[in-house]
């Protein structure tokens, strides 16, 4: 019993992460929801910053220091560790959708591209963007990132097995693919208001300083993760493929 209702936690918690994506695609891009990131404001632009920023910085905190090995110990005493990964996509989605849902809009723009060929090209770009994210998680293990495969694994009764390092044909181009798709699509605005600005410079300099933990802890785990950093680029493709 206790095997089937941590399944269906996990396909649940699953579930609920890709709602929150999709709601973050119109969202970000300003379509087919309710409020977005540039809906009319409301409050003054002093606490409408305030809020924003603190928000942004409470999803980075949980996003960061919830991945982290030393928590994941401590954190696998309390919960069941097949659910870690599924417990840990839920809060994400909790703390992105209170994000979208609190978001304060600040209704100053930055820029505005009028081309019509421009504009096109942009939406293009934001479209790439969150198809590259995607991609990405599937060139890896998309149901280990998203805890499907852990509570499978533990409902047949097989022991979940850590996932050799891999580097697919896009990752042996550039070192962090999902992180070119997010910085992507979160600057290629055809209309760069205040708010907008402020998620993407808040959003890029949270990847910056994430890739510094992640790479340590992929060095800690994965020998071989050295040589990798070492010929691979970070975040601008080489064209050239692996040295």
């Amino acid at each position: 019993m206790k095997r089937v209702a941590i399944f269906l936690y996990g396909i649940t918690c699953y579930g609920l992460s890709v709602v929150t994506l999709l709601y973050g695609a119109g969202f970000i891009g300003n379509f087919a929801v309710p409020k977005s990131i540039d809906s009319p404001r409301d409050v003054p632009l002093a606490t409408a910053l305030a809020l924003d920023l603190a928000l942004l910085l409470a999803f980075s905190l949980q996003h960061s220091i919830m991945a982290r090995p030393a928590f994941k110990t401590w954190w696998t005493q309390i919960i069941p560790e097949t659910a870690e990964r599924s417990t840990y996509m839920l809060l994400s989605s909790v703390f992105l959708g209170a994000l979208f849902w609190f978001w304060q809009p600040m209704g100053i723009t930055i820029w505005r591209v009028s081309a019509p060929a421009a504009v096109y090209v942009l939406y293009g770009l934001y479209g790439i963007g969150w198809a590259l994210l995607f991609y990405s998680t599937f060139l890896i293990n998309h149901f280990d990132l998203f805890g499907l495969r852990q509570v499978w694994l533990q409902l047949v009764g097989r022991g979940n097995t850590t996932l050799p390092f891999r580097t697919p044909w896009l990752y042996r181009r550039v070192r962090h693919p999902l992180y070119v798709g997010w910085l992507t699509l979160i600057w290629s605005a055809p209309t760069m208001t205040l708010a907008h600005l402020v998620f993407a410079l808040a959003t890029t300099i949270y990847i910056l300083v994430a890739i510094r933990f992640e790479e340590r802890d992929l060095a800690a785990a994965h020998p071989e993760y050295h040589d990798y950093r070492r010929r691979v680029p970070m975040l601008i493709p080489s064209l050239r493929g692996p040295r």
